[in-house]
């Protein structure tokens, strides 16, 4: 055996792999009998299994008995190579590998248990998202059969590293010394480590008595030392046989050698060009120690096969770039390219409707085939949500994360409820779809809306308590705003707080506790709110298998964890796990990720979201170890996975119909063509756009979701309503609105509409200038001393619903306001004093009802009446009120003289004013009193400003209330106000037309 040839084929670029394989075993060894039944594949995944078996499904014809399928790629399914032995004794068991999660964990308390000398300890989170980087490099070093020995081997290129690299490799060295010890006391290895031994074990087997079948490692290109191994015994079998993807046998001697050596050789300056798509393979033969010549090309062709003349050109595409002044010695590409089209989008949502339209095209004709490529798991979702649209649904191979499912999206909202609670993360949570699944739901859903519109008005003292007492006061208040609601919401909040707050009431704490502690207050939790609900379908079966695999790691893990941190550690735990939903998609559509095109071809195939960090990937960078350190200790540099994405997109551009695509946006931003696609262009020019019946592709996109016909503008409104539509009351900031804006009155008091707060919104102007009004309300009935006012002040100061912008911002400034106001009410006491405090009054004006409020009337020395407004802002100018826009002082001394003021007798009015709480920069003062009347306004006494707020009622009743006058924009559309998409204003402001609606509708 050690003198034989090795047997090493390779499936050319163009040819679809496996189907390629499947004809040439089938050829082969399928005589009629058992011959292809006892036969042995070996393959580098658990997904290229499947793809053969289809492979094999599809050539098979009558049926056939197809060989066994033993993967050695997947860590999971290495057992399986172990079983290739026949027998195996007792004395070959390996010692069990451990769980992912748990090693992780326990690599997390590793690195919060040591760290070197000088440095900080790194704890919780931050430990638990180190500890994945780390547990990679733990990998690497096993895969490459790097002793720990050889890390303290190289410690003389420390000095020339910067010093943040030379703390992670102290960190490192003090972590893997430990590890080895950690595993031990557990009895598990590695599962990297395992694999080795089962591959070794087996490779020293099949050297000592090779099996009497066939065997075939097919579609491997993983260059780890103990998989070379292996493929070397196979290859050098009697009944052996390697088989490569893809490799380039037509490639120059002088550019295979360009690609750099292939051992890590400090003395060797030349580096690597590991980001070329043939490297990895070059690196494989030379560890297998067979020379590219002795590779011989495979017989077998299959119906998704491309192009010969592709083959040559993808080669040519990626010649290095020493070697690509070829390119201008091919003057004629057409036989090349031909059935090679490409795409250029606006942005990422186009482009996902765009490969959507032609994977529906693709299915119109009978039999036909057609898969989306690409690594880009955004946009693969973007485009399996784009076929749902005609009830097309498609299998993504790659599945999805847990943390985008329902399951685990409530998951995450419970933890981060848990860590910091917040009223949107409140309605989240409770109107998530898994909650009260069933016959509850809608019941339940009526009272998650009730508590939305409670907990919308600013002022929200934080946490469960502050809601408890918002409901508290708005059930006891008959007058508050939510009154109705809040108290059919007692006895459900009650059972919620009993319920769901109880269970997260150990988080909500904030004080660090252990992780396991945090998991079963979720788990708590969510059984709860849920039932079995959020542990069923695929989804939530993982999610169930996630808490018994935490479980089973027994306290492994950070010792204390800080409820703030848990989320992100849940979110990124969440995130690499990816849930596969069970086969029911469509048969004919496919959505891969580069593994699982590796293998398989379709009719047509769309590499889609060929932008720079979309295809190829951006680099992740190794916290661990610096550049340098990885090519000194032979570990693969980040650039080979570039080289990988470019010999998976040499293989699928191989093919025979194949649409390249990319979007000139994404997420928003400008998106940069990715290298290959410039190679493309380069190379190629510019490529036929990609068609549907002979519509090009971009322009079908962008028409997708635009309205056939050329769509009219709306109109300016001009609303109509009928008589009895139109109110028989008013208040006196209504009459201001009116005047302003009449549409805005119409919206308001017609339609009742009114724009809801935000959710989660701290204190704002309405709810500051609402707070300073009943401080000062409540100062007044005090009796307006001087104590208490200091009360009153303290009491704001002290208020919970004041978050940190406003005690920074806000109360400065308002107190020295608020005093102001105090002094001068102290200082004029001897002219005026106040008489009342936020009066109401009402009174009926020409069939119309009038009703306001004052904040304060005072008793002037003459008998006469001061009406006094507050603002915590700017006062309204006295043009305003001459010109009939502002008339709320006026029409309140209308009602106080008509003797309509609640608990004043009739009086004529004195003075009408505004206190700003404001500090007027002119005269240094931290306010600013505004009469409406007097000085150089049109105005000169409180008489005129009363009768022109009465006319300015009269006008405004008899145009709109009383008679037909449409409601229109006000200040024709200038002002931006919350009725803008009512009155659709983008469509008509600016046009100049004045258009109507003259039937009553809304606009």
């Amino acid at each position: 055996m050690a003198d034989a040839k090795p047997t090493i084929f390779s499936i050319p670029v163009q040819r679809a792999f496996a189907d390629a394989l499947a004809a040439g075993l089938i050829a082969r060894f399928a005589d009629g009998g058992l011959g292809l039944a006892e036969g042995l594949i070996l393959l580098p995944s658990n997904r290229a299994r499947s793809a053969v078996q289809a492979a094999f499904v599809r050539a098979g014809g009558n049926g056939l008995l197809m060989p066994r399928l033993a993967v050695i790629g997947d860590a999971d399914l290495d057992e399986e190579v172990a079983l290739a032995l026949d027998p195996i004794d007792e004395s070959g068991i390996l010692p069990p590998a451990i769980d992912p999660l748990r090693r992780r964990l326990m690599l997390a308390a590793l690195i919060e248990q040591h760290k070197p000398v000088g440095e900080e300890a790194i704890t919780g989170a931050a430990a638990f998202q180190l500890a994945e980087g780390l547990a990679r490099v733990i990998d690497q070093l096993h895969y490459e059969e790097v002793a720990p020995a050889r890390l303290g081997e190289i410690e003389a290129v420390l000095g020339d590293l910067a010093q943040h690299w030379q703390a992670s490799w102290e960190r490192l060295r003090l972590l893997v010394e430990h590890w080895p010890a950690e595993l031990e006391r557990v009895g598990m290895i590695d599962r990297a480590e395992r694999r080795n031994r089962l591959l070794d074990r087996v490779s020293q087997g099949w050297r000592v008595a090779p099996p009497a079948r066939f065997v075939v490692a097919a579609g491997i290109t993983t260059a780890a030392p103990a998989i070379t191994r292996l493929l070397r015994t196979v290859a050098d079998m009697e009944r052996g046989m390697v088989v490569l993807p893809g490799l380039d046998l037509g490639m120059a001697e002088e550019e295979w050698e360009a690609l750099g050596p292939v051992a890590a050789d400090p003395d060797n300056v030349a580096r690597p060009l590991e980001t070329h798509p043939q490297y990895h393979l070059k690196l494989l033969l030379g560890r297998m120690g067979v020379a590219r010549g002795e590779v011989q090309m495979w017989e077998g062709v299959s119906d998704f096969d491309g192009p010969d003349a592709r083959a040559d050109f993808v080669s040519l595409l990626f010649a290095p770039a020493a070697y690509t002044a070829r390119w201008q010695e091919k003057t004629d590409l057409s036989a090349e390219i031909a059935g090679l089209s490409g795409a250029v989008f606006a942005d990422d949502g186009q482009e996902a409707q765009g490969i959507a339209l032609m994977m529906r095209a693709a299915i119109e004709t009978p039999g036909r085939t057609a898969a989306l490529v690409t690594p880009d798991r955004a946009l693969a979702e973007r485009v399996a949500s784009a076929l749902a649209r005609w009830d097309i649904t498609v299998d993504d191979s790659a599945g999805r994360p847990l943390a985008k499912l329902p399951p685990g999206t409530l998951l995450l909202g419970l933890a981060e409820l848990a860590a910091r609670f917040d009223p949107v993360r409140l309605l989240t949570v409770l109107s998530h779809p898994l909650v009260r699944k069933g016959e509850a739901r809608l019941p339940w859903l009526d009272q998650v809306r009730r508590l939305d519109l409670l907990l919308r008005e600013p002022g929200l003292t934080p946490g469960w308590d502050g809601v408890s007492v918002r409901l508290a006061t708005f059930a006891t208040d008959s007058k508050a705003p939510g009154h109705g609601a809040a108290a059919g919401l007692h006895d459900w909040w009650g059972e919620l707080v009993a319920g769901l707050g109880a269970h997260l009431a150990p988080l909500s704490a904030g004080a660090a506790v252990p992780p396991t502690s945090l998991l079963a207050a979720l788990q708590a939790a969510l059984g709860w709110l849920t039932g079995d609900a959020v542990w069923a379908g695929p989804a939530g079966r993982q999610l169930a298998d996630l808490f018994d695999r935490w479980a089973l790691a027994k306290g492994a893990g950070p010792a204390l964890v800080a409820p703030n941190d848990f989320p992100a550690m849940l979110a990124d735990l969440l995130g690499g796990e990816s849930v596969r939903p069970p086969y029911g998609g469509h048969p004919r559509l496919f959505i891969w990720g580069l593994l699982e095109a590796r293998l398989q071809r379709a009719d047509v195939m769309i590499l889609g979201g060929l932008d720079e960090g979309r295809w190829p990937q951006a680099l992740s960078p190794d916290p661990w170890l610096a550049p340098g350190i990885r090519r000194l200790l032979g570990l693969a540099a980040p650039e080979r996975q570039q080289g990988m994405a470019a010999h998976d997109f040499a293989g699928a551009l191989a093919a025979s119909k194949v649409v390249v695509t990319r979007a000139l946006r994404s997420g928003g931003d400008p998106a940069v063509a990715s290298r290959f696609w410039l190679r493309l262009s380069a190379l190629a020019g510019e490529l036929p756009a990609a068609q549907i019946g002979g519509q090009v592709v971009t322009a079908l996109a962008a028409l997708l979701d635009v309205a056939p016909g050329d769509p009219a503008p709306a109109p300016r409104p001009a609303v109509v309503p009928p008589p009895e539509a139109r109110p028989d009351a008013i208040s006196v900031t209504g009459v201001d609105q009116l005047a302003r804006d009449p549409f805005a009155f119409y919206a308001t008091k017609i339609l009742r509409l009114s724009a809801l707060d935000p959710l989660s919104q701290g204190p704002d102007a309405k709810w500051f200038g609402t707070r300073v009004h009943k401080l000062l309300e409540d100062w007044q009935r005090a009796g307006m001393t001087e104590a208490a006012l200091e009360k009153e002040l303290t009491a704001l100061a002290a208020d919970p619903a004041l978050d940190a912008l406003a005690r920074a911002f806000w109360l400065p400034r308002i107190v020295p306001s608020l005093r102001w106001a105090a002094e001068r009410v102290w200082a004029e006491r001897k002219t005026r004093w106040p008489v009342a405090s936020e009066v109401k009054g009402a009174m009926v004006v020409d069939g119309i009802r009038l009703h306001g409020k004052a904040d304060r009337i005072d008793q002037l020395a003459d008998g006469s009446l001061a009406i006094v407004d507050y603002k915590s802002g700017a006062a309204p100018s006295g043009t305003a009120a001459a010109a009939g826009l502002d008339n709320q002082l006026g029409l309140l001394g209308l009602i106080a003289e008509a003797g309509q003021a609640d608990g004043l007798d009739a009086a004529p009015v004195g003075a009408l004013e505004y206190w700003s709480l404001k500090r007027d920069r002119a005269k240094g003062e931290e306010g600013k009193v505004s009469p409406t009347h007097g000085g150089r306004r049109a105005l000169k006494t409180a008489d005129e400003a009363v009768e022109r707020a009465a006319k300015a009622l009269a006008d405004l009743s008899a145009r709109f209330l009383l008679g037909q006058e449409p409601f229109v924009p006000g200040d024709a559309g200038r002002r931006y106000t919350d009725f803008d998409q009512l009155m659709r204003r983008d469509e008509w402001f600016g046009r100049g037309d004045g258009g109507t609606l003259d039937d009553g509708g809304a606009a």
